[in-house]
């Protein structure tokens, strides 16, 4: 399939709901309100392809680069590269979506991350907050989690929304995984106070760092 053919595709798949809650939610008017069930239906149809993922990204439609996280091989992509696609995922959906198919995956994730937690572009910052919040569960030798500690204490409070977002992962992480950190965390959490009236569905589980620490400490308890 050409772009062309995609894009067409995509836009026959909009829904109108979809697009005014993307809208909502900051997606801009480069979209077409596709669910995302019909796009990861169409990443199976297409499978990998590096070269039309880079072509689609290039189109800076919503759905076209949402379809292109899916399809890219992250190791083929330069540290260069996946830093512009990561500056220009100012959509929160996508930037998940960019850091979950192709950041964690990619070989130098590492000093990416490093890198990235002192930037001053926000979503950048926000990548390396995330990548972050998953080396604390999966791997945590070599991370001064104090240091990283006394750095959300001290910045989160002004941080940008969306860094916020990922620092507090961090930060709830911290102390539902490593429990001689927990009390600080959960002190710093209760302490900043952020996400404490965030809304939440009913059968979710809070944001609020003190409320997600224990929830996810209780469940590993039964």
């Amino acid at each position: 399939m050409t772009v062309k053919e995609i894009l067409a595709q995509l836009k026959t798949l909009g829904n109108e709901q979809v697009s005014l809650r993307n809208a909502k939610n900051g997606a801009g008017d480069n979209q077409f309100g596709v669910k995302m069930g019909d796009i990861r239906t169409l990443a199976k149809k297409i499978k990998t392809n590096h070269e039309l993922a880079k072509s689609l990204w290039e189109t800076e439609n919503l759905e076209a680069r949402l379809l292109a996280t899916l399809i890219i091989i992250p190791q083929n992509l330069s540290s260069t590269e996946i830093e512009t696609m990561v500056s220009a995922a100012t959509f929160s959906w996508l930037a998940d979506w960019l850091n979950a198919y192709v950041v964690k995956e990619h070989p130098d994730k590492e000093a990416l991350r490093q890198k990235w937690m002192f930037s001053n572009d926000i979503m950048v910052a926000r990548a390396g907050w995330n990548l972050t919040a998953a080396r604390v569960v999966r791997n945590p030798d070599g991370l001064d989690l104090p240091g990283i500690l006394d750095r959300i204490e001290s910045e989160m409070p002004n941080a940008a929304p969306e860094v916020q977002w990922t620092m507090n992962s961090t930060l709830a992480q911290i102390g539902i995984c490593h429990s001689q950190y927990r009390q600080r965390a959960l002190t710093i959490g209760e302490t900043l106070g952020i996400y404490r009236d965030y809304p939440v569905s009913k059968g979710c589980t809070s944001p609020f760092a003190p409320i997600w620490i224990n929830e996810m400490v209780s469940r590993q308890k039964t």
